[in-house]
């Protein structure tokens, strides 16, 4: 834009730039950078200042309008980092040590945090270092490079491991186990990886991502470790597990919650039971099936699973031996009432899960790091739990028959 393009408020504020300019005896662009770092210790001087007037409810020699025993109590030297080189800031306190500035919070180093937030915020939304390095040239006119972001999401991976430690309930109405797989370079190769996930339903019917642990090919044995994990942390007891039908798993389950009962999930089983079926048996046989776990109780669903069998055993006879085998840990449900039921019948919460993270992840095909796969799935569990709010609306009714069916285990 030309200089006649220019509004008057422009004009003026160019006016009082150039006086200020000549003023400062400004000669160079070291000047320039030094009036910058003046300014911003004036700006941020002047606005504290202003927020203490209002939390004292008086300005500073305002005596008559003092109405608090506490006041001022000199200040305190602090140093920002910022584009500009550091910046030393005269920090007003109160005498009690109440005063929490908002402008220049306690532990703030840097007056670039609110672009480290930003950052943080991009990369939990997917979004590749070049993405973020654009967008933030183009927003906020500042040049970050591959390091920096780097660097700005490495301070995420203590908090991530602190949090992958905390303490938790001890006991959970439902815990939902599965595993979603990710690419990650490891010395020299590229290896197929797992991401364990565990998501708790409390007694309060909330829900909470309880762990994400990077770890080999999806075992038992691994599953093994997270359930001990969970305990160490205070997990006592489960009442129901859900969980994908993988060998060993039961197994891995009761040999760390021995009274947990065990709901495989029915929509995997289904989709394992549909694989290799031909489409023009597929919508017979998919009502075949439906008559079996959608029955009112578990004799109605064995006589539907005979039925089903006599039906198909001649040209599908893996399916119904499948659900034969799978028994034991996919009629669990029929002892619910419905609202129990569609909680555990399927893994739909972790799956569901498990799709937000993948969202997120695509733009990646191959990991650098562990590290560098956890702080981005930390992120992005971060961003997507902000939504989780409340309990469940059915729960008062869930929480009821819960009560009933574990009347020994549930705390008082």
């Amino acid at each position: 834009m030309g200089r006649k393009g220019r509004s008057p408020e422009e004009i003026e504020r160019r006016a009082k730039i150039r006086e200020l300019l000549q003023s400062s005896n400004i000669s160079s662009m070291d000047d320039i950078q030094n009036l910058f770092k003046e300014t911003i210790a004036e700006f941020m001087e002047n606005g504290l200042d202003a927020e203490l007037d209002e939390e004292l409810g008086y300005s500073k020699y305002d005596y008559r309008n003092k109405n608090t025993d506490d006041s001022r109590n000199g200040h305190s030297g602090k140093t920002l980092r910022t584009s500009f080189g550091n910046v030393d800031v005269a920090v007003p306190r109160d005498r009690d040590g109440q005063f929490e500035p908002q402008i220049l919070k306690k532990n703030q180093t840097s007056v670039s945090q609110d672009i480290e937030e930003k950052i943080l915020s991009m990369y939990a939304k997917g979004m590749t270092t070049g993405d973020i390095e654009a967008h933030i040239r183009d927003i906020y006119g500042l040049e970050v490079s591959d390091t920096t972001v780097s660097r700005v999401t490495d301070k995420i991976l203590p908090i991530a491991k602190e949090w992958q430690q905390r303490p938790l309930e001890s006991v959970y109405a439902v815990v939902f186990l599965d595993a979603i797989h990710y690419h990650v370079r490891s010395e020299g190769q590229i290896v197929k990886k797992a991401v364990y996930i565990a998501i708790g339903v409390d007694l309060d019917g909330r829900k909470d991502v309880l762990g994400m642990w990077v770890g080999e090919n999806e075992s038992a044995k691994f599953w093994a470790t997270v359930l001990n994990g969970l305990r160490n942390r205070g997990v006592e007891d489960v009442f129901i597990a859900c969980t994908d039908n993988l060998a060993g798993f039961s197994d891995a389950i009761g040999a760390v919650f021995p009274k947990t009962e065990i709901q495989n999930c029915v929509l995997h089983q289904i989709r394992n039971s549909t694989k290799y079926v031909s489409y023009k048996d597929l919508k017979e046989l998919m009502a075949g099936l439906k008559a079996v776990y959608a029955a009112v109780d578990e004799p109605s669903a064995l006589e539907a699973l005979d039925a089903f069998s006599s039906r198909w055993d001649s040209k599908y006879p893996k399916i119904s031996a499948s659900w034969q085998e799978n028994w034991p840990n996919l009629s669990t449900y029929f002892k619910y009432p419905q609202e129990v039921r569609r909680l555990i019948y399927t893994t739909n919460v972790i799956e569901g899960f498990n799709r937000q993270l993948r969202k997120v992840t695509k733009s990646k095909s191959v990991f650098p790091t562990d590290d560098s796969l956890l702080k981005m799935l930390y992120l992005a569990m971060m961003d997507i739990t902000k939504k989780w709010t409340g309990r469940r609306q059915d729960w008062s009714m869930i929480h009821a028959q819960l009560a009933i069916y574990f009347a020994d285990r549930m705390p008082d």
